[in-house]
């Protein structure tokens, strides 16, 4: 059975004294939630602050971007290395990054890697624009994205074996369309969706890590429609944005993830 996973992206949002307020009102709820992988991922700024105030508990910590060397010359870039003490997970191939800072497939293919090789655990993104999705070429976009990010990747090659593999990487579902809209897709959308890019991922890899494999819904979640998406078994949780800006919104989210799951195993 895979473990549900939640991860709430704080993006551009919070000073150093906000993240930790808002630690501070969501941490002891969240920590009593079991059977769930719960992760925050705030601004840079605010990951030794928030590294500190998460020891001991079950909440685990993640970074919203990394660059691909590990040192250099690279002005205003944050490395694997600098990352991988202070957190576990780091977000890779967000749409915004895509968007706005040109990270083509290349470029996330080369952090996968690298996040890999230094012991972080990618939540790759991957998801298609409003106009790609009308225009009916969600899978063609979503097969380009997988198998680009996944492009050279070997588990025997990062002296891993299937399950770890598996563990090691998320995979989040985000339709452009829907981030930030609060036009989110429906539970059979994003459940088709996700279920395309195991059969990606089978491909690329094969079957074992496919059903092992965690993948997200991202994209408008609340905790008013979360349950939508969470009662579809190829649905193993979600990358969460401005729901997880609220401490009630993000711990419901959360709290039901862990109920729905429970009930369906």
């Amino acid at each position: 059975m895979r473990i549900p996973f939640v991860a709430g992206n704080w993006k551009m949002n919070t000073t150093v004294t906000e993240a930790e307020r808002l630690v501070i009102e969501m941490l002891e709820k969240l920590d009593r939630v079991e059977g769930v992988e719960k992760v925050l991922c705030p601004p840079f700024v605010s990951l030794v602050a928030i590294n500190m105030m998460l020891h001991g508990s079950s909440v685990k910590l993640g970074a919203q971007n990394m660059y691909f060397e590990t040192k250099g010359a690279y002005t205003g870039e944050i490395s694997p290395l600098m990352l991988r003490e202070l957190c576990e997970f780091v977000i890779l191939g967000h749409s915004e990054r895509r968007w706005y800072f040109g990270d083509i497939d290349e470029i996330v293919n080369k952090k996968v890697k690298a996040a890999l090789a230094n012991k972080l655990n990618p939540i790759l993104c991957v998801g298609e624009r409003l106009e790609e999705n009308e225009a009916g070429k969600t899978e063609e976009v979503i097969n380009r994205q997988v198998t680009a990010a996944l492009n050279g990747i070997e588990p025997a090659a990062l002296s891993r074996s299937s399950d770890e593999v598996a563990k090691d990487l998320i995979i989040a579902y985000e339709p452009v369309w829907a981030i930030g809209t609060g036009k989110a897709a429906s539970g059979e959308q994003a459940a088709a969706t996700i279920q395309f890019i195991r059969d990606v991922v089978a491909k690329i890899w094969n079957e074992t890590i496919a059903q092992d494999l965690r993948i997200l819904y991202g994209g408008s979640v609340t905790s008013a429609n979360i349950a939508e998406f969470i009662s579809h078994p190829e649905i193993d949780g979600a990358l969460v944005g401005g729901a997880s800006l609220k401490a009630e919104e993000f711990v419901g989210i959360v709290e039901q993830t862990a109920e729905i799951k429970k009930r369906i195993k």
